[in-house]
């Protein structure tokens, strides 16, 4: 849980803070040259896209399963993340951006009822602070790695570390066990 928290949110933070950057920095920096309207505009866009995520993860992880719920949105942001660093015309970004705002953001609402589920109630806190908070101190390295490598070799570089970091944490479901319907201990 430690891993999948720490990849998760390294991602989503390497992603959120350098989208107003990636649209509106001029094309010889790496970015689209929007201006501040059309940037904010799809920002918006997004805010919507997180809001229907977690909104409805929740009912989605209770149909299907933790592990099936969590996998799906992983594998979905890391495609949608991938795909949005490619495309350069800001309708498509329009269309992606709530896309890969749901499938990045709407994980998160998991994350309490999972961790609580998977520590017993001894370990209970202890567990969920310490998966929850390591995987706080490695995401403070993303803005710096993810600004980095746009620098350096661009947004679609750079978004595709963001994409790994998701698939990376799609991984450690492995590892986590299914807890759809399991009482507390």
């Amino acid at each position: 849980v430690t891993g999948m928290n720490a990849c998760t949110m390294f991602a989503w933070w390497g992603f959120n803070l350098w989208i107003p950057a990636y649209l509106s920095l001029p094309a010889a920096a790496g970015g689209l040259g929007l201006s501040s309207g059309a940037m904010s505009a799809l920002v918006v866009a997004m805010q919507t896209g997180m809001w229907l995520g977690y909104l409805s993860f929740g009912y989605i992880a209770d149909r299907v399963g933790r592990r099936r719920a969590y996998r799906v949105f992983l594998i979905g942001a890391a495609a949608v993340i991938l795909l949005y660093g490619a495309v350069r015309r800001p309708a498509l970004l329009l269309l992606l951006g709530p896309i890969a705002a749901y499938f990045g953001t709407g994980y998160f609402s998991g994350f309490g009822a999972l961790s609580a589920e998977i520590y017993p109630t001894g370990v209970r806190a202890t567990g969920q602070g310490f998966s929850y908070n390591l995987g706080r101190v490695v995401s403070a390295l993303a803005p710096f790695a993810v600004g980095r490598l746009a620098a350096r070799h661009g947004f679609f570089t750079a978004f595709a570390l963001v994409s790994a970091a998701f698939l990376r944490a799609a991984l450690f479901w492995f590892w986590i066990p299914e807890t759809r319907g399991r009482e507390l201990e």
